[in-house]
Parts: C-alpha cells; structure tokens; sequence
C-alpha cells in the first residue's frame, strides 16, 4: 500500500479490497472521487466485462491490484 493516502482513499481502497470486485455504478457516491487517485497510485483497476450471456454490453468493474 501507499506510504500516505488520504482518508477518503484509504477507505474506498479497502471496501473495495474487502468486496473483491465492485461495479462502479455499486461505488457509494462520496466515495467515487477517490476512485482516480487510486488508480494513478496503481492500487485498483477498473475492467469492462459483460454482466448478461446474451447482452453485448459491458459493465465496469473496479479491483483491488494487490
């Protein structure tokens, strides 16, 4: 983990962590614009996959890299 993270972050990174996989539209809205600076950080990744077998849309998902 990061030496310093903020605490919005810090708490974003570990629901996430605790989730496993989360859909962003899933993400608590005040918790979503700390969502970037994790990604920068290279702590999550976010990843479209679909959610329906006969649906060609896909949905994002967000992850903990670590």
């Amino acid at each position: 983990m990061e030496d310093y993270m903020a605490p919005s972050e810090r708490h974003l990174y570990e629901f996430i962590k605790r989730s496993g996989e989360v859909m962003t539209s899933n993400l608590p809205p005040r918790m979503m614009g700390a969502l970037p600076q994790l990604v920068k950080k290279g702590l999550v990744e976010i990843y479209k996959k679909p959610t329906e077998l006969w649906s060609a849309k896909k949905r994002k998902f967000v992850r903990a890299k670590a």
